[in-house]
Formats: C-alpha cells, sequence, structure tokens
C-alpha cells in the first residue's frame, strides 16, 4: 500500500520522516502520471510541484491558512493532499475539476485559470484577516514566474509593499516556463539568480565550510540556507524585487522538502509579507517531459505512460494547425505583417512565424492588455500587427481594443483560438463571452470560418484592413470535414442550403454552421422549409442577411457565445431599424459559467443540438412556442376574413 493512500488531509503529513515524505512524493509523482495519462491534463507543472505543495501543506495550516495557487493548473497535487487522491475523474463530467473548485474542498479558493491574480487575492484576503482581528491566519500565494509577467502582479505587489504588516507569504514557483520558456527583463533576472556562477560557487564554498565545524557549523549552514543570507553574505543575490521593502529568502531548491520547509518556517516566523523563491524543474522525475523541449508536456491529452506519446486520434487538421500555415504564408508575401502573442506562442500557432521570421513575433508574456495596446501602437508605425490568443483572455484586453485600437482606427487583426465551449478546462477557460463583449466596439469586424477553407480565406481578408480592428475566432479541436456554399451574395454572406418554401432563416456563425444544415434536415421532414446562410463576417450584419429575414417566416441565429448580447440580438437589431417584423429566436449558450466536461455533453445540456433546436422550431412553426412564426398568405387571409366576420 503506498503512503499516498494514508493522506485524507494535510495533517496526515505531520507524522512523516524524511524518508517517508521522499517516499510519498514518488507515489505521488507515480498517480500522476498514471492518472493524467488516461484523463488529459496539466501533467509537467504539476510533476513540478510536487515537494513545494508538500512543504507548504506542512508548514501551513489549510483550510485555516488560505492557499491560492496561479494559476490553479498547478493545484493537482494539493487536491491530492487535501482527500482528492484519486484523478481518474480529473476534468471529466461530474469528476474534479482541472483547477481549484470551492465546491469539491474548503481548501480551495481561486477557480479561475486567467494568470497573474493571486497575489490581488493574496492581498484582499490578508487585509480582510488583519481588519477582522484572524491574526493566526496566513496567506500563501503560489505563483509561477510566467505569472509575474502580468502586470496585476506588479499592482498587487506595489500595494502589498506599502501596507506589509500582514501575514502574506508568496512563494515564487521558479521554472523559467509557463507554457514555454519565459520571456521579458523579469525572466533574464530570474535566471540571472538562477545561473550565477558566483552565488552558486560561494553557496557550495559556504556549505563545505560548515561541514567542517561539525554540528554548530552545519546548523549554522542550515539557519544562513533557509534566510538566504549569513553566510552567503556579500554573494546572496540581493531579492527578486531589490527596489520594494519586502523581505526575500532564496532561490531555494524547489525538490529538497528540508531547505523548503526551513526557507518556509522562517517566512511563517517573519509574520510580514515575504518571498520565498524556489527554483523547480517542470516535468521532473518523468523523462517523456523533461526531455520535451516545447514545453515539458504542459498540458497533455491521453498519451501512453511508459512513452508519453500520444494516444489519441484526430479526425483531421486542427484550427491552430491551419491558422498556422496560413498565417506564415500570408507573411512571406506581407512585409509588415508581425505576430503578438502572450506566453502561447505554440498553443496559438505563432510557433511556424517566429521560426521563419524571428524578428518579427513577438511574445510578450502574460499581457495581454500590453500586446493589445502595443499592437496599436505598431500599426501607426506602419506595420499589421496579429494578435493571437485564447478567446478567453480577450477579455482582460477589452478596454485596449475599445481605446487604444478601434479609437484611433488601428490596422489590428485579433486572433481569437478556442472560441465558444472548449470542455474539460472549466468554466474560466471557454471562449464564450467575445462575440457578446467585442460586437459593441465601434467599426469593430468580425469573422466566424465554418471550415478551413474560410479560415484562410477571412484570414487573408482580415489582414487587408488597415483603417479598423479585426476579429478571427475558430473553435478547439478539429476544423472538420470542408462545408461549400451554392453560391455567395455580393456582400459576401454564403447560402449553404436554399429550400423553395420560405419558412425559416437559419443565420449560423462559424462552425455552428454544420448544426444548421443537421437542423434545416430535421426540419425538411416536417415539411418546414429552410434557408441556412453563413455570414463569415458576422459584424457587421451584412444587408443580405436582413433582406433574406423579411422573406421569411421565422429567423433563427444559431451561434456558440452568450446569447445575451450575441449575433442574434444585433441581427435582431438590424432588423427592426430596417422595420422588418419577422420573428426571431436566438439560440446560443445561456449567461451561466458551464461547469467542465466534454464539448459535446455541454453543448447536450445546453440546447445547442440540431435535435433540440429543430424541435423548438417546429413548435414555433406551429404556433405552439413564442417566438411564432408569421402565418402563411393563405392562413393570414383566413385570419382577416374570421375577424372581418
Amino acid at each position: 500500500m503506498s503512503l499516498l493512500s494514508n493522506i485524507s488531509n494535510p495533517r496526515d503529513l505531520d507524522g512523516l520522516s524524511a524518508i517517508q515524505l521522499q517516499e510519498l512524493c514518488a507515489d505521488i509523482r507515480e498517480k500522476l502520471i498514471a492518472d493524467v495519462s488516461k484523463t488529459g491534463g496539466h501533467l509537467g507543472p504539476n510533476l513540478g510541484v510536487v515537494e513545494t505543495t508538500v512543504a507548504i501543506h506542512r508548514v501551513f495550516h489549510s483550510p485555516k491558512d488560505s492557499i491560492i495557487f496561479d494559476t490553479g493548473h498547478q493545484s493537482y497535487v494539493h487536491k491530492m493532499l487535501t482527500g482528492r487522491a484519486d484523478l481518474s475523474s480529473l476534468r471529466q463530467k461530474d469528476g474534479l475539476a482541472g483547477y481549484p473548485q470551492r465546491s469539491e474542498s474548503d481548501h480551495d479558493i481561486v477557480e479561475s485559470s486567467h494568470a497573474s491574480s493571486s497575489l490581488s487575492w493574496a492581498d484582499g484576503i490578508a487585509k480582510a484577516y488583519k481588519l477582522t482581528n484572524q491574526n493566526d491566519r496566513w496567506v500563501v500565494a503560489v505563483v509561477g514566474d510566467g505569472a509575474l509577467t502580468g502586470g496585476m502582479t506588479w499592482e498587487a505587489l506595489n500595494n502589498i509593499t506599502d501596507d506589509n504588516d500582514r501575514r502574506l507569504v508568496i512563494v515564487v514557483n521558479d521554472n523559467g516556463r509557463s507554457y514555454a520558456p519565459t520571456i521579458g527583463g523579469l525572466a533574464r533576472y530570474l535566471n540571472g539568480i538562477r545561473t550565477e556562477r558566483l552565488y552558486s560557487k560561494a553557496f557550495r564554498a559556504s556549505k563545505g565550510l560548515a561541514e567542517r565545524f561539525g554540528l554548530f557549523g552545519r546548523l549554522a549552514y542550515s539557519m544562513a540556507r533557509g534566510a538566504g543570507k549569513g553566510l552567503l553574505g556579500t554573494f546572496a543575490p540581493k531579492g527578486m524585487f531589490p527596489n520594494l521593502d519586502i523581505k526575500y529568502i532564496g532561490p531555494i531548491d524547489g525538490h529538497d522538502l528540508a531547505a523548503l520547509e526551513q526557507a518556509l518556517s522562517q517566512a511563517k516566523k517573519y509574520e510580514h509579507p515575504v518571498i520565498v523563491h524556489t527554483i523547480t524543474e517542470k516535468g521532473k522525475g518523468y523523462d517523456p517531459a523533461q526531455l520535451n523541449d516545447e514545453d515539458q508536456m504542459h498540458a497533455v491529452g491521453q498519451i501512453d505512460p511508459e512513452t508519453g506519446k500520444s494516444v489519441e486520434t484526430s479526425a483531421g487538421e486542427s484550427w491552430t494547425s491551419v491558422f498556422s500555415k496560413e498565417i506564415l504564408k500570408i507573411a512571406e508575401q506581407k512585409e509588415n505583417l508581425v505576430g503578438i502573442t502572450g506566453a502561447m506562442l505554440i498553443p496559438v500557432g505563432l510557433h511556424r512565424f517566429a521560426e521563419r521570421f524571428p524578428e518579427r513575433v513577438f511574445d510578450v508574456g502574460i499581457a495581454e492588455q500590453h500586446a493589445v495596446t502595443s499592437a496599436a501602437g505598431m500599426a501607426f508605425g506602419g506595420l499589421h500587427p496579429v494578435v493571437a490568443v485564447y478567446a478567453t483572455f480577450i477579455n482582460r484586453a477589452f478596454d485596449q481594443v475599445l481605446m487604444d485600437v478601434a479609437l484611433h482606427k488601428a490596422g489590428v487583426t485579433i486572433v481569437l483560438d478556442r472560441a465558444g465551449v472548449t470542455g474539460p478546462d472549466g468554466a474560466s477557460h471557454h471562449g464564450m463571452w467575445d462575440l457578446a463583449l467585442l460586437q459593441i466596439v465601434p467599426g469593430i469586424r468580425i469573422a466566424a470560418p465554418r471550415d478551413a477553407v474560410r479560415l484562410r480565406e477571412e484570414l487573408n481578408e482580415a489582414v487587408a484592413v488597415d483603417d479598423a480592428p479585426t476579429v478571427l475566432r475558430f473553435s478547439k479541436g478539429t476544423a472538420g470535414a470542408e462545408i461549400a456554399a451554392i453560391k455567395r451574395l455580393n456582400d459576401g454572406v454564403d447560402v449553404l442550403l436554399e429550400s423553395p418554401s420560405k419558412d425559416v432563416l437559419l443565420v449560423a456563425v462559424g462552425p455552428m454552421a454544420s448544426v444548421a444544415l443537421q437542423v434545416a434536415e430535421l426540419l425538411r421532414a416536417h415539411g418546414i422549409g429552410a434557408t441556412v446562410i453563413d455570414p463569415r463576417w458576422v459584424i457587421p450584419v451584412a444587408k443580405s442577411v436582413v433582406e433574406l429575414a423579411a422573406k421569411h417566416r421565422l429567423v433563427v441565429t444559431i451561434e456558440d457565445g452568450i446569447r445575451v448580447g450575441g449575433i442574434g440580438t444585433r441581427v435582431r437589431q438590424e432588423m427592426r431599424a430596417a422595420q422588418v417584423d419577422t420573428a426571431l429566436n436566438e439560440v446560443g449558450l445561456p449567461d451561466e459559467f458551464l461547469e467542465h466536461a466534454s464539448r459535446a455533453e455541454i453543448m447536450e445540456r445546453v440546447g445547442l443540438t440540431a435535435q433540440q433546436i429543430s424541435h423548438d422550431i417546429v413548435a414555433q412553426v406551429l404556433g405552439a412556442r413564442v417566438p411564432h412564426a408569421r402565418p402563411l398568405p393563405d392562413e393570414t387571409t383566413v385570419s382577416q376574413q374570421n375577424q372581418a366576420q
């Protein structure tokens, strides 16, 4: 029986010996590899924080002491030590979340997957504890060095050091990476601390000197090492933030439990904000991860635990791959094209562009606000920037899109990967708010390709616009088969299906085109004719969409964004402005936080399936459900005759 099976809460760690703790860490790594290889998830980051997490839970007493992870993808070990050692349901419907989740445990606090927020959370919690006289409680923020590239971290540090009479410990998990190697001046500074030869030489010399003085010498060395001072004296790094009034301990070997516990205990005794700088190795203990140059297996699907190779079968080329190849083709022809991303070069597909033209691609770190405003500046200087991020992260840069790009009519293209429902990573990873947020930006143009052909086409159209922001959004996963149009209207709207009976106009947004065609087929079985169109550019609403709406009895918009303020709402407004009174039903996502599950399971639950949509439309055409379809001409005549009688 493994030691891990005996751990049901963090206090079960207290009685373990040093040898048992090492055995426990080995058990945890073995369990991580076994379970995550089946479910998929963030494997590399968690393999790197095993000892750090164990040490934190031995020194601090969760949930009395609050532990925050930035970001929460590195919380698997925390879950395992707080009664959730079985990760076999990780990221599955009704199973464990891939991030901390309060509904699972009192030990979990921050559920969001958006980086760089932990220190603001920690600042607020510590202030609350101080003001409510809960002076026996500590706050511990575990922040990755990648998250330190985000502006919120610096804002929080500024406030923490201004009011530093609080029990707050910041554990910097420094592995030199977020998704990929951390970039920027801070990264170079941290790397300098990690690799400073003079410091390392002095460290080894001081340890050897201490050993010569027996027990007293070893004790003195241990105390000095725990505080990052003492015997190393002048040669120790001067701290992570030397100009801020905050104590610094480190760097500490993040895989040395004894050193970690000593450093954390020193920080706890200080009773003021302290930074504990730990050096860890992403993917620690798993050769396939450590040998993976791209990202140390940051996030994986289902893999063979022995080799680390994927065991998943792909149904086709991914949306990201299609974009990645096409943006490189465009860059080869358009010399003023540049790429910008926020610590996600490979995940968003800009790596090929960067390999071919390294001087024209900028990874700004986890700094979406900076990315967008910097893009506005580049556009002013004569470049055409393409900012590529996950759709969920554009939420963070809305003001910059509005006031820096759109207000100044800057030719900036924003590419949103993982738009719509993404699936198992949970509520904060879904890209479901972009359409509602961005469509209110004056002058913006938003494209939603239905297949790979349209992605290439619309990307080329987007980067040709130099006087306004353009947005291209696409889903996670495979692009699927091409969906050909039967004709293209003068304003670029594609007609995918046309029925002689003008009963229902289905307006499909992006990948929902395939669903709309299925709906049309189901309606045909009920004797209801449907026209299916793909606007391609969903904002602004094309004139032909409104004209077609006037010719049908019912309009149904189908999108994978939230219904509130979505594309359907905008189509309705344009119809009313044109005095078109055809009934319209907006089909989309509810305005709620969607729990983790597969994309198919989520779409089924919220009713975004062909079966459910067609069922509702049949009822609307028959007048059994609002909005009611406009009556047929002969029905209108009969109704008027009845009223006259």
